[in-house]
């Protein structure tokens, strides 16, 4: 048993010291295109409470997950908050026929290279779906953050 407790402690502390964007970090600002083609600044959202979602059309857990974001979306984007979707998909006509079916209305980018996308590279993505926090300033505040964490900085 402490055998599999330290194995899982290295795998945690190996994949926490490889993500490229910590708690305290500023929003990263960098461009890519949403699915009307129109080419959007992340950065350029800061005054918002901002949840970057990285997922992709062939990703079951990131599909799931989508049936919970645009609900919690439509609810809360009224409160200064945004939620934008990153997709690594490397299939431009699967990513949108999922926006559509997942009825996505809040901000969808997508950096179309997988796991190797400069976007999932600055973030330190290395697995789907992955979420990261920011308060209106456009400091991170959480990774993979639950909805009360979620709400609790919609609130302040």
């Amino acid at each position: 048993m402490k055998k599999i407790i330290l194995v899982l402690s290295l795998i945690f502390s190996f994949s926490a010291a490889n993500a490229q964007i910590h708690i305290g970090d500023s929003l990263p600002d960098f461009e890519l295109k949403n699915n009307k083609d129109v080419t959007v600044n992340l950065a350029s959202l800061k005054g918002k409470t901002i949840l970057v979602d990285f997922w992709a059309s062939w990703c079951a857990p990131c599909r799931m997950a989508n049936k919970k974001l645009a609900p919690f979306y439509n609810q809360h984007k009224n409160e200064k908050f945004e939620i934008v979707g990153i997709s690594l998909d490397t299939d431009q006509a699967k990513w949108k026929n999922a926006i559509q079916k997942d009825t996505l209305e809040y901000e969808q980018l997508i950096d179309p290279k997988g796991f190797d996308a400069p976007a999932a590279l600055i973030f330190g993505v290395e697995q789907l779906p992955s979420a990261y926090l920011f308060d209106a300033s456009g400091k991170l505040v959480a990774i993979n953050p639950s909805e009360e964490q979620i709400l609790m900085q919609i609130k302040k």
